[in-house]
Formats: C-alpha cells, structure tokens, sequence
C-alpha cells in the first residue's frame, strides 16, 4: 500500500513571500472518487502510509464509503522537501497556511472535488485541519482535530525548542531562535556529516521520549509489558532512536518549524485574533485531546471550542494514559478502538450532543 502520485504546483509562492521552485504535493487515495470525500493529512516525520491505521473495511474511514485522501507535508520526503530538493539550502520555512494552499488545489484541481465530508487528523494533521476550517471555511462539512492545537502554545514551542537545539548541536550549531532556523547564515550553510545526522537524530529520539507518551506510560512501564521492549533503555535505542535515525534532519527541521509557527489566526480576516478565527468555524467539530498528551493538554483544546459558535464544536477527551501517542500511530489498540467508535458515531451524522459521543 506504499504506492503515491504527485501533484505539481511549479513555483509555489509562500506566505512568507519566498518561493519553492517545481513545488509538488505528494497524496494517495482510497475509495471511490465518486463518494463523500475526507481529507486526512500526514503529522510531523510521518509518511503517508503511517496514516493507514485508521483506515480499512469496516472502521469509519472505510474506503468503501468515503474517497479518502491523504496528503503529504512539505517536509516529509514525499512531497517537496529537503531530502529530495538539494539544491534547495536552507529550505524555505513554510507554514500549515502554504501546506493547505497546496492541498486544497490538490482537491480542487487535481481530484476535481468541490467540497469535502470532514478533514481530520493526528497532532500535525489537527494542525492542519484547523488551518483547513479557518482558510477554507465553508468547503468542509465536519472536522476532527484530535491530540493537535489551532496555535502552537508558548509550552509546545518550548518543547520544540529543545528537539531543534539537540539536533543542531550535533553539528556544532544553534538555534536561530523560537520559529527560526538555524543561526548560520545563507551563505556559510553546510550539510550534515553521517556522525552528526546519526549523533544529532538520535538526541532529537530521546527528546522526544520524555515528551510523547506520559509519566503514567513509563510509571505502569507499558514499553515492557506493552510493547515488548526488555527495559527502559532497550526502549530508547529501539523505539526512539530507531524512529529518529530512519528521518532526514533537515526534513525534521523544516516539519519543526511549521509546527512551532503553528497559528491559524495568523492570516486574513483574523489577523492573530485567535478567538475571531474560532468563532468564524463553519464546520461542526469534533476536538479530542487527550488527558496526558503533553504537548496538546485538554484545557487547550477546551478554550478552542469555547470560543466556536454555540452548537459548533464539541471536545471530548481520551482517557488514556498513552499520552500524545493516544491519537496515533495506532500503537496503543485500546486507543484506535476508542477513537474509530468516536469517529463513526460522528461521521455517522450523529449530533455533537449525542452521547454516543
């Protein structure tokens, strides 16, 4: 099921004003191009098929019902990204609103669709569904961000922080600073020696381990008696680094920086209002956070959907101590279950209110 076209965009124009030259999303497709369509996009280093998942006969993203569309970040080594533009350096920043500029001219343009069931999605696909239901407000029926953010909080690029300055250390450099780069300048930019990429991807892994799944996880010590793994630095080497160790930094970075600048009030007519861009949702939404997703804590999301319009959004929280990971990437089976119930009572036009929910 690896299988995936592209789209070509030619030079696309970002927010930022800068370009990305022979721009191209890459996307894959399942179902009948006939029947209701749901966008679902890809999250931080994931590859599409990492979304396949939450996809298959009988689960509520059944091909048989719905045309299904994945599309890729800009930055995942699928579609236009570091790893494959070499020419590109340093790559241009880009943000949720150029990755959604990219894919609704994938849907409208290239699959010929006029209007969409749902857009969903894990941690940066959330990201992404917000941006969809704030930039393109009344082209989707429904939404699901669950375990992602409308805005990167202040703590989330914290976090962030760190995951950019281990990696960059690996080669002798810093940060630029909070949604910056590296601080090299365009012209004494080099690449990355195979000591480094190896030292500086498996120090960004162990970051991350302390941050994507909870004090709870590690407490009840459900590497071992979950996922197999003899102790806890068995864990690190073979979950953790062995995720790291399989991505491009310079991916990484360019993924990092779209999520840390995260914001979807940050474009026309909201102008950083956050609050007026979560009034102006059109789209009934569905935002489930879970309860020990370090990054994405439920108060978050529960002031999002406090500020919707009455009947627009409801939030409803996993109670699962897999923290981030609760959402994906189907680790945790007790977790796809719950969420695939969750999400058929709602695509199934059940009521935001319905207690199915």
């Amino acid at each position: 099921m690896d299988e995936y076209k592209t789209f070509n965009l030619g030079d696309f124009a970002l927010k930022s004003g800068k370009t990305i030259p022979n721009a191209y999303i890459s996307y894959k497709t399942y179902g009948d191009p006939t029947s209701l369509a749901i966008v679902y996009p890809t999250w931080h280093s994931g590859l599409i098929p990492a979304n396949e998942w939450l996809i298959g006969d009988g689960m509520a993203l059944d091909p048989r019902r719905y045309f299904i569309i994945i599309p890729a970040l800009f930055g995942n080594g699928q579609s236009k990204s570091p790893s494959n533009s070499p020419e590109l350096r340093p790559f241009p920043e880009v943000t949720f609103f150029d990755n959604v500029t990219a894919q609704y001219k994938l849907v409208t343009e290239c699959l010929g669709v006029k209007h969409l069931k749902c857009v969903l999605g894990w941690s940066m696909g959330a990201g992404q569904t917000y941006q969809w239901i704030t930039q393109y407000p009344d082209f989707m029926d429904s939404a699901v961000p669950f375990c992602g953010s409308a805005r990167t909080s202040l703590h989330n690029q914290v976090f962030l922080e760190g995951v950019k300055s281990a990696l960059l250390a690996a080669k002798g450099a810093v940060s630029g600073g909070i949604c910056r780069g590296e601080a090299t300048p365009e012209s004494q930019y080099r690449g990355w020696t195979a000591a480094e990429r190896e030292s500086g991807l498996k120090a960004l892994g162990r970051v991350y381990a302390g941050w994507g799944l909870s004090q709870a996880f590690y407490r009840e010590k459900l590497h071992e008696k979950y996922l197999g793994y003899k102790d806890l630095e068995d864990f690190m080497i073979g979950f953790w680094e062995g995720w790291a160790t399989s991505k491009d930094p310079e991916n990484m970075l360019t993924m990092l920086h779209t999520w840390q600048a995260a914001d979807c009030s940050d474009q026309e007519p909201y102008k950083k209002d956050f609050e007026l861009a979560m009034k102006s949702i059109k789209a009934r939404t569905l935002v489930i956070p879970c309860k020990t997703d370090l990054y994405f804590p439920p108060e978050d999301s529960e002031y999002e959907v406090q500020n919707m319009s009455p009947g627009i959004g409801k939030c409803i929280v996993f109670r699962s101590i897999w923290g981030h990971w609760a959402g994906g990437p189907g680790d945790s089976k007790e977790d796809v279950k719950w969420l695939d119930e969750k999400l058929k009572a709602f695509l199934g036009d059940g009521r935001l209110g319905d207690r199915r929910l």
